[in-house]
């Protein structure tokens, strides 16, 4: 029997941290998800959650030594929490950060230390970091293997494929499904129709244990936020139904959401699902949800 993988939601909100009574179950820190075997350290995102992780790392009996931290895109939300990283801060620490678009990871990374906004900077934090280009083809880090997909994000944005023993854990947010759907016109006219994505997107997903993305938006709210880069939960789940998934957490849940929306969402999603025949879960990502694969 192979290792099992651990995943555990430290941050699942979008675009500006949402602290308060009214997102206290689905929680208000924005993206960060760790993903860990009994010898890989991975997150996926540094936002607010990334803070929260760094604290628990320093309480676990043996805290990793090294960690790989892989970005979607280093728009604000998703690198916030790097600088209160605690264990960027121990020289112990060996931090890998990937980079497979850009080559300006580390650069942005640097960029919101600077002195104009944090009272520490990049240079004087204690671990090493180094920076690991890498492309779409397979990647082993520990023992992972990943791979990456380039999305539908303004200033781009990829999502990434971890795989062990067996097991798949597909994260894949900020992606704007719906501007990928090759039959949109059909769909327009009849919404209950199954909205099929690009075949190479659904290869990507195929068969994943868990498909973590992002379902920012109702149908409602969809059409007056085009282009902004998020995904309708609907798309989602047809998405994830497509590509044969198991279970599908929606992710990035809108700042304007209280958790009673959230949960509206996720219904409205499975009964999508249900609609269609799928076998597969749907469930709202939740800050502190730990689940073993």
């Amino acid at each position: 029997m192979s290792a099992p993988i651990f995943v555990r939601f430290w941050g699942t909100r979008g675009s500006i941290p949402t602290p308060g009574h009214k997102t206290r179950r689905y929680g208000g820190n924005t993206s960060c998800v760790e993903i860990h075997s009994a010898e890989s350290e991975l997150v996926c995102d540094g936002g607010t959650g990334l803070r929260e992780l760094g604290l628990e790392l320093l309480q676990r009996k043996q805290p990793p030594r090294s960690m790989h931290l892989f970005f979607s895109h280093m728009h604000w939300d998703h690198i916030q929490g790097f600088p209160f990283f605690v264990p960027a801060y121990a020289p112990e620490n060996e931090l890998t950060v990937y980079d497979p678009g850009s080559g300006r990871v580390e650069e942005l990374l640097q960029g919101q230390m600077r002195s104009d906004y944090f009272p520490v900077n990049f240079n004087d934090l204690g671990a090493k970091i180094r920076t690991r280009h890498f492309d779409a083809q397979a990647t082993r880090v520990d023992d992972f293997e990943v791979r990456c997909f380039e999305q539908a994000h303004p200033g781009r944005s990829f999502g990434y494929a971890f795989e062990l023993g067996g097991k798949k854990i597909v994260y894949a947010t900020d992606s704007e499904l719906d501007r990928l759907l090759v039959n949109r016109d059909e769909t327009e006219r009849d919404p209950e129709k199954l909205r099929r994505l690009p075949s190479e997107l659904v290869a990507f997903v195929a068969g994943a244990d868990l498909l973590i993305a992002d379902g920012q938006y109702t149908d409602a709210e969809y059409p007056k936020k085009v282009g902004w880069g998020h995904a309708r939960a609907s798309t989602v789940a047809d998405l994830a139904h497509q590509g044969g998934v198991k279970q599908c957490a929606l992710f990035h849940h809108d700042p304007l959401h209280s958790d009673e929306l959230v949960d509206q969402k996720i219904a409205a999603a499975r009964a999508r699902l249900a609609a269609h025949g799928s076998s597969t879960l749907v469930f709202g990502a939740r800050e502190g949800l730990e689940l073993k694969f």
